[in-house]
């Protein structure tokens, strides 16, 4: 498949996707914010190391909790919520790409069926129709692999990027 012909199978997947930007919008929102509570308990550790040396001066210190058992309670608390967060949000996105990916398979299933009743007889005599329905079931096969789990890891690895980098 040439450069410009895969460029153009994009273009009208794309289409598909049209009809379900509020449902694309909010499995990547899902999946961002999922990553964002994945990396938080690295930062945790930073800072309760940051408890250990610096106690009473340590950064949760100054939110007002002085003693140091407080401030690992704190800490913990925290770690409960972004687990908490953490698999809320995992559970969502799973959920709408799945979803998402179940739809647009529909979609495309029926329109190639609906292309392929209109098609003249004779394209038939020189291919097998079981070769023919492999290849679609396949083709559609693979679009819903990548919704269903590369989406979501590519949004994923672009998020932890950005945010390592950021901090």
């Amino acid at each position: 498949m040439s450069r410009s012909s895969s460029l153009q199978a994009l273009g009208r997947l794309l289409r598909y996707a049209r009809g379900y930007r509020r449902r694309i919008a909010a499995a990547t929102l899902c999946s961002m914010i999922n990553k964002l509570f994945d990396i938080a308990p690295e930062i945790l550790i930073g800072v309760a190391i940051d408890v250990v040396v610096n106690q009473e001066q340590s950064f949760v210190a100054g939110l007002g909790f002085v003693s140091a058992s407080s401030q690992i309670i704190v800490l913990g608390v925290l770690t409960f919520f972004i687990w908490a967060g953490e698999s809320l949000f995992e559970y969502l996105y799973q959920i709408l790409w799945r979803n998402l990916a179940q739809r647009l398979q529909a979609d495309l299933r029926q329109d190639a069926y609906e292309h392929v009743q209109r098609l003249d007889m004779g394209f038939f005599e020189s291919r097998s129709s079981g070769e023919l329905v492999a290849t679609m079931n396949d083709d559609v096969n693979q679009l819903e692999r990548f919704l269903d789990g590369g989406a979501n890891s590519l949004i994923q690895v672009a998020v932890t990027v950005v945010a390592v980098g950021a901090v």
